[in-house]
């Protein structure tokens, strides 16, 4: 659940017009390649962490792979990623709150956000998974009765509906109304949709059984993932026409308004405000623990190390973690378009950074767990290492697909700019302790 709770949010339930404006129908295939993608990378995380469980995941793996410097790059920049899309999270939900009840101002919201999720995150790790379980059950339940909803319309069960035919599909330009070129920038605009799944490896290392836990996971999130992100695509390409798509305007709520539910914008309001809320707890938990990795290694302040007796809670991670929230918060509310538009570039493809480092970890690691405990390898990843190749070049690919785009390229330098100046520290930090060894 809390895999499905991390990935699913508004950037499936808004976010896909967009997608679906450049790509038309064939945006189902551009969901099928990102979610490949995904599901290979999540592959990979799992074989490693069900071998070797830590808090930091992949963050220690990188370092067991390749040294101490990739471990410190990609454990602050993917910690850095958490806090600033945080802010994006908890301003989206203060303003739909702030629609409901003007009288409230927008800060207001954000204070009451941010306060009621830290104190959760600062009890017991059970009320955390409590939070985030019923959150990602209230979203599975939507996308569930949306496509229900969504079959009924297009075979003519509904009331007064006539089946829907094909037409919508075929028309308008056909399949691929803007060729392959389409489904490519489809992918484009949809692959950073399943970052979150990550948090997974984090969680399964505080579970009873961290080998089975992460293998558990990563074997069903994924599928079901994929599966409700291509069956919403599915029904809202055969229902609707592709070019009504308006970036920005929800696709869920014309399908609804098409089917004739009442109220179709507001029922769509509550589901984003829970996924935000539920992307922003979990980003709270995975970045706390993410920095608390960072500090038993040595690669942050070791004063973040301090735990609750009664849980074993790193308060001072999920403070450090909430104060630059707050931080990213106001920055967002203050300059949305200049200050916290460069922070936001800045983490736009730190994502496929942080992929990329999972694969080239996997394919060190997976070599000297076959050779020192062969017996670890609880789950593998397929194919290797063919498809492990595959996977980065795939995201290579698309780091060149945004260097061409217009409106991608801006993210791109700016998280390449973010993650060179991470890499000097950590070469800087290398370079000092080589120095003090001497």
């Amino acid at each position: 659940m809390l895999g499905l709770g991390g990935v699913i949010g508004a950037g499936l339930f808004v976010g896909s017009g967009a997608g679906i404006a450049v790509a038309g129908p064939g945006i189902v295939l551009s969901y099928l390649i990102a979610g490949a993608l995904a599901m290979l990378v999540m592959r990979m995380l799992g074989e490693m962490s069900a071998a070797m469980p830590a808090s930091g995941a992949f963050s220690v793996h990188a370092e067991r792979a390749l040294g101490r410097w990739a471990g410190f790059s990609v454990g602050w920049l993917y910690w850095f990623l958490l806090v600033v899309v945080l802010a994006v999270e908890a301003t989206g939900a203060a303003q739909i709150a702030n629609g409901w009840v003007p009288a409230v101002p927008q800060w207001a919201w954000v204070l009451l956000f941010m306060t009621v999720f830290t104190a959760a995150n600062l009890s017991a790790v059970k009320n955390f998974g409590e939070f985030e379980f019923w959150f990602a059950a209230l979203k599975v339940t939507a996308i569930v009765l949306f496509l229900v909803l969504s079959l009924l319309a297009i075979f003519g069960v509904l009331p007064n509906a006539e089946p829907a035919g094909l037409g919508n599909l075929t028309g308008h330009g056909g399949l691929l109304p803007h060729g392959w070129g389409g489904v490519v920038s489809g992918v484009l605009a949809v692959v950073f949709a399943f970052g979150g799944l990550e948090v997974v490896t984090i969680a399964a290392a505080e579970s009873d059984d961290p080998a089975r836990a992460v293998g558990r996971a990563v074997r069903s999130a994924v599928w079901r993932i994929l599966f409700f992100y291509v069956g919403s695509m599915v029904v809202i390409v055969t229902l609707l026409p592709w070019s009504s798509m308006e970036p920005g305007k929800s696709p869920y709520v014309a399908v609804l308004d098409r089917i004739g539910v009442p109220g179709a914008g507001q029922i769509m309001n509550i589901v984003v405000f829970v996924a935000l809320l539920s992307a922003l707890n979990a980003n709270l938990y995975g970045s706390s623990r993410m920095v608390f990795s960072l500090a038993e290694r040595g690669e942050a302040p070791r004063a973040l190390l301090k735990v609750s007796s009664g849980g074993g809670v790193p308060r001072r991670a999920v403070l450090a973690s909430v104060a630059f929230g707050f931080v990213s918060v106001l920055l967002n509310l203050e300059w949305p378009d200049s200050v916290f538009l460069y922070m936001l570039n800045a983490v736009g493809a730190v994502l496929l950074f942080v992929w990329a480092l999972i694969a080239v970890s996997q394919l060190r690691l997976r070599g000297r767990i076959e050779r020192e405990a062969p017996g670890q390898l609880a789950l593998r990843m397929w194919a290797f290492p063919y498809l492990t190749w595959a996977a980065l070049v795939a995201m290579g690919a698309v780091l060149v697909l945004m260097l061409t785009d217009d409106a991608a390229r801006p993210q791109l330098l700016w998280s390449a700019g973010a993650t060179g100046a991470v890499l000097l520290v950590a070469g800087l930090r290398a370079l000092r302790e080589r120095r003090a060894g001497d």
